[in-house]
């Protein structure tokens, strides 16, 4: 395998979902991860770890997962794509930073391979527990995005969409891959590097004395600097002005973090998406994201081969939320049924959403394993008899 002058790899391979995700890192020009090794994320940083090196990049295995997620921050600030790498624990350790990369404006991106928990759980093993976390984990009112692919494929494709959007929006972009997409072996197509989207790092350009490193643009989008370059800025986790300094004033937090949260709220309709089969004229739609979007396709074939009409609408922005279109549907369909490895996450979303226009049941599982198909098939002919 060889990799062209910007280190992407292009053809077709056979690799597993870990791998994917690496690649799509070096195809959207990260060149700076910071990582520790955690089952069963640790394949991501293997494959980092081996092409780095040769492409003018750098990987540093930092202490633990608290120095890796700001780790990868001060290297944004160095003007370099970031990435971190974890699973289950190790996530958890990470979640004051995901809140200071938000308060903070820094684009970068974390990759959460998910695993049974909580605790130690089943390190090897899948789930999908970590949802809630990833939108709500730290403290206070911030907005993220996060995107689920549910095969090797998706998990290249939406590294590189998780990287666009992280700089498009100067926000941290959580890719929650689970331990099945993760460690799955399917055929990967790379293409060349001139055929891939990449979004540009958005920087100042104007005089350095006139800068304010956090006015925002009419998108509510500020551009960014390099540390170094010869600017007087301040980046703080404290409640700031336009310029970066401390403002400890409540209009100064209404200012400030409302924009952080209309940035990604207000442009949800170009952020969203999802993919949808046979959704219009159903009666019951299976919502379903990750691996569980696998599980769940011969459960709604059976329904389908026995006259229960069915559509199925996959997640692939799980955050955020396609409210509008769960909305939508609620006036026209029977109800819905969500299967999930946990015990209920997203599908408090859905009732939300939902607002009692339609049933809504939940498939749970503990993890450890996926679904089998006829746990969710039993519960579309639930919802289709109700």
């Amino acid at each position: 395998m060889k990799a062209d002058p910007k280190g992407v790899m292009t053809g077709a391979y056979f690799i597993d979902g870990d791998h994917a995700c690496a690649e799509g890192a070096i195809a959207a020009g990260c060149r700076f991860v910071a990582g520790y090794p955690i089952t069963p994320s640790t394949e991501v940083v293997e494959r980092i770890a081996e092409r780095f090196p040769l492409i003018g990049g750098m990987f540093i295995q930092m202490e633990d997962e608290i120095a890796s997620s700001i780790a990868i921050q001060g290297g944004v600030w160095a003007g370099k794509k970031a990435m971190t790498v974890t699973s289950g624990p190790g996530f958890s350790l990470m979640m004051e930073h995901l809140g200071l990369a938000a308060m903070t404006e820094t684009p970068c991106v974390f990759v959460d391979v998910q695993r049974a928990g909580p605790s130690t759980g089943l390190p090897t093993l899948p789930a999908q527990g970590d949802m809630m976390q990833a939108r709500w984990g730290s403290h206070g009112d911030y907005a993220i995005i996060a995107l689920c692919p549910n095969s090797p494929q998706e998990s290249f494709n939406l590294t590189i969409k998780a990287f666009n959007l992280a700089e498009q929006y100067r926000v941290p972009v959580l890719l929650m891959l689970d331990e099945c997409v993760g460690h799955m072996t399917e055929r990967v197509v790379i293409p060349p590097a001139d055929q891939i989207e990449i979004t540009p790092r958005r920087y100042w350009e104007g005089p350095k004395e006139d800068l304010l490193l956090f006015k925002a643009d009419k998108d509510l989008v500020p551009p960014m600097v390099k540390a170094g370059d010869g600017y007087n800025i301040h980046v703080t986790g404290l409640t700031h002005d336009e310029r970066g300094y401390p403002d400890m004033t409540p209009a100064a937090q209404e200012k400030l973090v409302r924009r952080l949260v209309d940035k990604i709220r207000l442009n949800a309709d170009a952020i969203v998406e999802y993919k949808e089969d046979q959704v219009e004229g159903a009666e019951i739609v299976v919502v379903s994201y990750g691996i569980t979007s696998r599980v769940a396709i011969p459960a709604i074939e059976q329904a389908r081969a026995e006259g229960m009409k069915v559509g199925h609408l996959r997640l692939i922005t799980a955050w955020p939320f396609p409210t509008k279109r769960i909305r939508e549907l609620s006036t026209t369909v029977r109800g819905f049924v969500v299967p999930e490895i946990n015990f209920g996450q997203m599908v408090r979303e859905v009732e939300r959403w939902v607002a009692g226009r339609a049933r809504v049941r939940l498939v749970p599982h503990g993890g450890g394993s996926v679904h089998d198909p006829k746990d969710i098939y039993a519960a579309i002919a639930y919802v289709g008899k109700g």
